[in-house]
């Protein structure tokens, strides 16, 4: 073959490679957000002012652009906060209802908030989405210390992250779970576990940055040590994946559950909202995140995992 033709069968092949739709759904950029927590790398020390070229995001284990970074200020980025409770919890969660009421009336007004149960797979609602704390609080009870009472927390959270009691997408969506953690169905730690892993993938979906805080629960078979150990080691993977924080006290339950909340407190006000584009297969799915911030002043808590919407083009808008 002459050389003529050579050049003429390579063009052609390139030709062919730039025109493949599985070519341009490689090169295609999907868009996604996150909310991740920036705190003091000291003690009592200062963030300091950061800038988007601070920070480094990968998605997939791909370096991906920056568009934005922006704290969010209670002025300009409303909350809603649900509270929820396990049912099975024992009825000695009563003694740190004064830490609750404390915190719901502490909360800033650009806060809404709401409590639900877990209750036989659901997130029973006994109070609605309200900035008025005296609201919230009417529906905090005893709960009813039935062992297996919630079928599964991660059931419950997946039932909440379907159905968030809100259709405002402006606001920042944060989850507290007061629970032990435990499922009933999975007792083992099992980080593959496909209860937890379909409401890490809820939550996400759904925008949810998810807490706990560690609760034992009554019932004999969630009394050991290697049940204790499997429940806060399913949280911590619930809570990392989503870019929250989990809250226990060794094994048994803490004396009082205000160090928790004020901490909670502290990384609301400490969140930002970071925007960034990302290799796209031209359909919106969760992917691997990973977040690094370059300031020797600060750290960052961010979720493992984020919501990548298909491109525009994609989706035919």
């Amino acid at each position: 073959m002459n050389r003529i033709g050579i050049v003429a069968i390579a063009l052609t092949a390139g030709t062919l490679m730039a025109a493949s739709p599985v070519f341009a759904q490689n090169n295609q950029q999907g868009q996604g957000r996150a909310v991740v927590t920036v705190l003091p790398s000291a003690k009592n020390g200062n963030v300091g002012q950061i800038s988007p070229q601070d920070l480094k995001v990968k998605v997939n284990g791909k370096e991906s652009t920056v568009t934005s970074f922006n704290q969010l200020q209670e002025s300009n980025s409303p909350v809603e906060l649900v509270l929820l409770l396990d049912a099975g919890a024992r009825a000695s969660l009563g003694t740190q209802f004064s830490d609750i009421q404390t915190f719901v009336k502490e909360m800033p007004p650009n806060t809404r908030m709401a409590i639900a149960y877990m209750q036989q797979g659901r997130a029973a609602f006994s109070s609605q989405l309200s900035s008025n704390a005296a609201d919230v609080l009417k529906g905090l009870h005893l709960s009813t210390g039935i062992p297996g009472e919630n079928a599964s927390p991660y059931f419950c959270l997946s039932d909440l992250a379907k159905n968030w009691p809100s259709h405002d997408r402006t606001a920042r969506r944060e989850v507290v779970m007061i629970t032990d953690g435990v499922d009933n169905y999975e007792r083992r730690f099992d980080p593959e576990d496909p209860y937890v892993q379909t409401a890490i993938k809820d939550s996400v979906r759904a925008g949810l940055v998810v807490y706990s805080i560690y609760w034992r629960n009554t019932g004999r078979a969630n009394n050991t040590g290697y049940e204790t150990n499997a429940g806060q080691n399913l949280l911590l993977l619930v809570t990392q994946a989503t870019g929250g924080n989990s809250y226990w006290q060794g094994l048994g339950n803490p004396v009082s559950l205000q160090p928790f909340f004020q901490d909670l407190r502290h990384r609301l006000s400490s969140q930002y909202e970071v925007s960034f584009t990302a290799p796209s297969n031209a359909k919106t799915e969760v992917k691997s995140l990973k977040v690094d911030l370059h300031v020797p002043s600060a750290k960052v808590a961010a979720p493992q995992q984020v919501l990548v919407t298909a491109p525009v083009s994609a989706r035919g808008e």
